[in-house]
């Protein structure tokens, strides 16, 4: 749904005047919020973002959309350049890919070892433990496609020069290695959701009904001030939202 069409859209609107008032309870009692985005190539995590900060401050949010690591940053500990991006007391940080590359992008792409990554899988469940326990609300999501719409989404790219700059050596492997892609994805979800950090996993094929859904479950999950004061459903559809713990 292109931007002009949301301005008509009540649904959307009121999902943003909660996401507004949301945002009030968590600068006024100094919450943190961390926001990640996963999912395969052109699942529609930037897009997604997008959304959920449409109307929020710019003044109190960020989003983090890191290059590859530096050839420093590739001898610091593997969460060390992502820790610095991490949110002050009253805001929001939105990961548009995360430190989860590690466990998908990198060994599909053989952009890290067998060691770096079995580390990575031994220690991220205790570093997420960590920031929740230190009063982070945490919210992990995974944006999924399935293989058709992803080579639908990724040929758009090629032809439509407003959106070619998405288009990446790593998209152009998608298709070819999407059973790679699925085997480490599954590990994913067994080894690093947990109940303290599930996996939310957002049929995400029909854009516009995955980014209300998203945006829904932020706003259940998050217990600030005046909630539901729109009267639109919070509660996410158990049908294209779910679980993995």
């Amino acid at each position: 749904m292109h931007l002009h069409a949301l301005e008509n859209d009540q649904e959307f609107l009121n999902l943003q005047t909660e996401m507004v008032r949301m945002q009030n309870w968590l600068i006024e009692h100094k919450k943190r919020l961390i926001i990640v985005c996963e999912g395969r190539d052109s699942a529609g995590k930037g897009g997604a973002i997008m959304r959920f900060i449409r109307y929020i401050n710019p003044r109190f949010y960020r989003v983090v959309a890191l290059n590859k690591p530096t050839e420093n940053e590739k001898e610091q500990w593997y969460f060390q350049r992502y820790i610095r991006h991490f949110p002050n007391p009253g805001e929001m940080v939105f990961f548009d890919r995360s430190w989860y590359n590690r466990a998908v992008v990198e060994p599909v792409m053989d952009f890290c070892s067998k060691a770096q990554y079995d580390l990575f899988m031994k220690q991220v469940v205790q570093f997420e433990n960590m920031l929740t326990e230190d009063g982070i609300v945490l919210i992990k999501f995974w944006f999924s496609i399935d293989q058709d719409e992803q080579n639908k989404r990724l040929e758009e790219r090629k032809s439509n020069p407003l959106i070619s700059w998405k288009l990446s050596t790593v998209d152009l492997q998608a298709q070819l290695k999407w059973d790679d892609y699925t085997f480490y994805k599954d590990e994913m979800f067994r080894l690093t959701g947990t109940v303290n950090s599930p996996w939310v996993v957002i049929k995400g094929n029909d854009k516009d009904l995955a980014r209300k859904e998203a945006i829904r479950y932020i706003l259940n999950n998050v217990n600030y001030e005046l909630k539901g004061i729109t009267n639109e459903r919070l509660e996410p559809n158990p049908e294209i939202v779910s679980l993995k713990t």
